[in-house]
This record gives structure tokens, sequence and C-alpha cells, in this order.
């Protein structure tokens, strides 16, 4: 029989089961969706990414994967979840804010993940889970794995940075992952012809190397034989694929924003192509479907929706606990701290630093380092010279010029099981995958309970001559981030043990080293397996009649201008920024009752005013004095020698603490 259908279906060897549920795929949440449309205007949900017209490319994909391969959807891509057969009742409480969700009412919509059903949702800034997917897909490398994974982006999120990171990385090292462009012709009110100059974003697979096809994003069976032939040759044969599916966005960006923009006729022309109509009408010609069938199905769905709408409206609403949202923060880790077995041997900060990262590599199987230069080459610093040889180039990855998208792959390895270290090759160069750290792996625990396994190795600090982009102090920048750990050795003992602790926490760590210190500073550093408590400061030297509180070079300059002005201090070593030891600082201004701050960072904004102002608030009526800080200028980073000399503050901190101790 000739079909009657705007859309040209090709069953192939698709038996009528499968047929079947590809419908009630496409129905489900078509009906879904028609119903949370009604609850939008009685406000029982406050916000709705429409999907109506859509449906065929979610259904048809997650139809042509495998359970246990992960899938990252966006904000329309319900279908995803209704096939994968998510409750119901728990995507109404994800949208109705309830605890029951899978945020906790942490967030909304579609930004979550299901881990039992191996679905990793999006953040709002749309390329981000490009990067996860290509993480999750290194793991199923790694691991031998016959599987691959999927992440969907819109045409207007092909135009994002981390869509360019993403497929190249995975095309570069051959990763198992399908890129699904969603071209629904426009990002919120921009036409696709305002996006971008490409006749077919397909097209642009050519350019890093890998296959792309365009095809009907509206008809189901076109995209379900399409991905299931791709995910079959890729499962044997691992390698990136680019698909577009050409659809279109019935309706407004949100509801809100409405279609006044769209051309009529255009509306009109996608109003005929929409894969649920087509497909029924298809199936009705070909005698697959009944109306009967249909009416029935219509009425057990309907009851379907209406069950978990009623268990989504008993749960109660979200009570505020403040031990709950602040503990949620970070995932359950208690630290056992391991001590040093006794035997030491001299060693330079970068030596330590290279020591800890080989016990790591050979504690932790499921441990992979990436980073610009750092195999065969050694890092820019030697740090890992050696190690490719030891461990081999599957664990020890030189990496593209793709900051973000490699912080992005790690994350995608830690919901896969695996540990891995990020070095940014200067601490400088984090603001490429900023959005990363503290947007994914900073929120992703809070927001759903998947913890980021992920070290950053931070090359940071000045006084080598390397300017504004190689020298600047970062810390701060994190600082104000909750949920990332943040650690700054002063010395080689802590820099190994706490690299190694930062290792075993299953939290986000950024890790400072201080380029200066690399080969400066020697110590007696314990050998084999031993960490530093995270979150413990120290006393590098003791004093009764000031206290300095200051980290990294800090406490170098701190000790230096004590001993040489023959000043009796406490020098605070905080070793570590997120969590900070107040206790520690709570003791040393007890004691000494006058206070000096220092660090290499900028003044305005740094660390050291968070200090102070807890002094000020907890601690004042121990002060003798006020709260010093003493830091850098609130300049640049500059080059030339004197002008570095003069940011640094090294010589007004000898000023300031004459002054302090005079008072």
């Amino acid at each position: 029989m000739t079909t009657q259908t705007a859309i040209k279906y090709q069953k192939k060897r698709l038996s009528k089961k499968r047929l079947l549920e590809l419908y009630r795929g496409l129905l489900r949440p078509r009906m879904i969706e028609e119903k949370m449309l009604v609850l939008l205007r009685q406000g029982r949900i406050s916000k709705w990414f429409s999907g109506i017209g859509q449906e065929a490319i979610s259904v048809g994909v997650t139809a042509a994967m495998q359970p246990e391969e992960y899938i990252f959807p966006m904000h329309r891509n319900l279908g995803v979840f209704t096939t994968r057969e998510v409750p119901l009742e728990r995507l109404f409480c994800q949208w109705q804010g309830k605890m029951k969700g899978f945020t906790k009412g942490r967030d909304r919509s579609f930004h979550f993940g299901a881990k039992d059903w191996n679905i990793v949702g999006m953040i709002s800034h749309l390329g981000p889970q490009l990067s996860l997917a290509s993480g999750i897909a290194m793991a199923h490398k790694l691991g031998d794995e016959a599987n691959v994974s999927v992440a969907f982006t819109g045409e207007g999120g092909t135009s994002e940075g981390e869509f360019h990171e993403a497929l190249n990385t995975a095309a570069v090292w051959q990763l198992p992952v399908i890129f699904v462009i969603e071209n629904n012709g426009y990002g919120l009110s921009t036409p696709a012809s305002e996006q971008y100059r490409a006749e077919k974003l397909s097209d642009r697979g050519i350019g890093y190397g890998m296959e792309a096809v365009t095809i009907d994003g509206n008809n189901v069976l076109e995209v379900y034989h399409t991905i299931d032939e791709i995910a079959k040759d890729l499962r044997k044969n691992p390698r990136p694929y680019l698909v577009e599916c050409m659809t279109f966005r019935m309706r407004g960006h949100e509801e809100a924003s409405g279609t006044k923009y769209v051309p009529k006729d255009l509306m009109d022309h996608w109003a005929e192509k929409d894969p649920l109509k087509n497909y029924e009408t298809f199936l009705l010609e070909e005698g697959i479907l009944t109306e009967q069938y249909i009416t029935d199905l219509r009425a057990e769905i309907k009851a379907e929706i209406n069950a978990g709408l009623d268990t989504a409206y008993a749960e109660p609403d979200v009570d505020f606990s403040h031990e709950l949202e602040t503990t949620d923060i970070y995932a359950p880790h208690i630290q056992t701290v391991t001590p040093p077995n006794g035997v030491t041997t001299e060693k330079r900060m970068i030596d330590a630093i290279s020591d800890g990262l080989n016990e790591a590599m050979v504690n932790y199987d499921k441990l992979i380092l990436m980073g610009q230069d750092i195999a065969d080459y050694g890092g820019v610093f030697k740090i890992t010279n050696g190690f490719t040889d030891k461990f081999g180039k599957e664990r020890v990855r030189n990496t593209p010029l793709c900051e973000s998208a490699i912080v992005g792959i790690g994350l995608g390895l830690s919901i896969k099981g695996y540990k891995s270290m990020v070095e940014m090759q200067f601490a400088d160069f984090v603001t490429c995958g900023f959005n990363q750290i503290v947007n994914n792996l900073a929120k992703l625990h809070y927001r759903w309970g998947q913890n980021a396994d992920v070290v950053v190795r931070m090359p940071t600090g000045g006084g080598v001559g390397a300017g504004p982009y190689h020298s600047q102090s970062t810390e701060a920048w994190f600082f104000h981030v909750p949920g990332l750990k943040i650690v700054y050795p002063s010395n080689p003992v802590d820099a190994k043990g706490l690299l190694l602790a930062a290792f075993e926490d299953p939290n986000p760590v950024m890790y400072f080293e201080h380029k200066a210190l690399y080969r400066s500073l020697t110590a007696n550093v314990p050998e084999g397996y031993y960490t530093t408590e995270i979150g413990k400061a120290a006393l590098a030297a003791e004093g009764e009649s000031v206290s300095i509180i200051t980290y990294g070079m800090g406490v170098h300059w701190a000790k230096a201008a004590t001993e040489e002005m023959g000043i009796d201090a406490d020098v605070l070593d905080l070793r570590s920024l997120l969590p900070i030891d107040y206790e520690a600082i709570e003791a040393t201004v007890k004691k000494t009752n006058k206070v000096i701050i220092l660090h290499e960072d900028t003044l305005t904004g740094g660390v050291g005013a968070e200090i102070s102002a807890y002094i000020s608030e907890h601690l004042f009526e121990h002060l003798d004095a006020p709260v010093v800080r003493v830091a850098s200028l609130d300049t640049p980073f500059p080059f030339a020698k004197e002008l570095e000399k003069g940011f640094l503050p090294v010589e007004r901190f000898r000023t300031a603490l004459e002054k302090l101790i005079s008072y």
C-alpha cells in the first residue's frame, strides 16, 4: 500500500512488535508534554522546554542504544527518559521541585542525571555534556567494552567552543561516541542562518576527520536505523560519528518565548511533518496499527500519567535543611591519614610531586593522567618524564589544546569509576576550562549525587620572570566555589602527601604547585605511599609575638623575614584553602593576639580577605591590633624583573610586619 504521509518510511527488517514499541515511544512523551503544558498554565510547574515535534530523535536514538550505554540529553529530549522507562512519578517530582525527584529540589527540568538508567543530563551552558560523553566513551575503550555513548546538542550549541573541543579530542583519540545535532532551526529566536554558514552541519565532521551524516530527524525509522547501524559498527571499530537530525521546534524555546518570530508558512510546512501523526498514519496504512489499539494505548498512557501525577502531588514540598544542603556539597569521604614509613630521601619539590604521581599510578589501576605534552616529552617541567615507558600511553595521555574538553572527559571517566588527573600546563590556562570546573566538577554531587573524582594540577606563581600569562595566582577564583577542594603545599613533603590525599578523595581537588619552588627547594621526603590530611594547617615556625597566616611561597617569605628581623612568630602554613583550618587559625590568634595575613595573589578579593573577615567576626576580643593583610598589587602580573619585584609583596610584608609588632 502506498502511504499518504509527508514522511517516507522504510521498515526494513523491523518486527511488528518493534514498530509498535516505537509508536508507543513517540506517543508517551507527546501526551506527557501536552499534560505539562496544562500544568504550566496552572502554575504547577515553573518552566517547560517543549520537544513537541522532535520526539522521533530522542525515541529513535534511545531505542537503538543498549540499556547499559550512556546517553547525554538536553532540554527537548523527554523521549530519552521515557524510552528508558524512568518512572513518571519521579520525573513529575523533579519538575515540581520535590524531594522524590532527582535533584532534591535543587535543579529543574532536565538538568539532572539518572544513574540507574545511565542518563546524564545537561547544564544550561549546552556544550559541556559533549565532553562528558567523550569521557564515558574513553572509559569504554580503556576497558575494552563494546559500548558507545551518545550526546545531544542543538544547532546553536555547535557554535560553542566545547563543541569543537569535544569533537576534536574524540576524533584524535578515536573514542566510540555518537554526537547528535538536533537541528531544529532556531536557537531561541536566532535562526540557523545567523548561527553558521555551512550548508550542512554534518559537513563539519569532515574537518574533524570523522564520518558524518544528515538525516530526517522527524522520521523515527530513519533515526532508529541510522543510529542502530552506526552504533553496531562503532562497538566493533571504536571511533566518533556525527549525526545531524533535521527537525523543527514547533513551540517556543521555552513556553514564555512564543513563536511569533517564525514565519507562518515555515510552521505550516513542519506541522505537516509531525513525527507522531505521520508514523501513526503509516502504521495504520500498513495494517500494523488499529484505531482501537490507539484508543486503548492512549487510555493506558493517560492513566499512567495521572497515577504518576497523583504520587507527585502527594509528595510534600522540600524543607530546607542546613545540614543536608551543606553536607551534600561533597561526596562522603573520611580521610584516614597514611603515615610515612620512616625512610626518607632528599628530594626537590618537583621530584616529590613526580614521586607522588608515580605512587598514585601504581596504587590506582584506573587512574588516567592527561595534559599537554605530558607523555613522551614528560611535560614542560618534566614531572611525568619516563611515565609512558612505565604506565603506557593509554594512561599517560598527551592532549590537544582543549582544556575544557579534557576536564569534561575527566568527569566522564569519573562517572565510569575512573580517577583522572588533568594538568594545566600553567595555572593561567585554566580559564579555558573554567566552566567545566566551576559548573560541572563542583556542582554535580550537590545537584544529583554524582561525584567528580578529578584532580586538576595547577603550576602557579611568579618570581620566575614569566610575565602576565604564566605567573598568575588563580586560587581565589576557585576559593569562592562550593564543591571544590583546594590544596597548596609549600614544601616537598606536603607536596607528595597532599597529592596522594587528593587522589584518595573522591571529590574534585585543585592542586596548586609553585613553579619557583620546583627546583629551589629540597627536603627529606618519605619514600613510598603516605598522605597528608586535606583541611589541616601546620605550623612552619612557632613564636609568641605575632601570627603570620600564609600558604605556598608566602611561607618562605614569612620565615625568611622573621629570621632576618629577629621576630618571634607563629608561621601558620594553611596547606589547604578549601576546606580551611579555622581551628588552627583560632589557636594561633588566641596565642599571639596579633595577626598578619600574607599571600602572593593580588589583595582585593583574595583568600586573605575571607580569613581577615573570619578573625574580625569570631576572634575580635582576642586581638591586640587590627588584622593586617599583605599581598601583591592589584595589577596584572608584570614581566620585567624590577616590576615583578615591586608587584610581589615581599618588601611590603616586612614593613607591615615591623609596624604590627610595634603597635
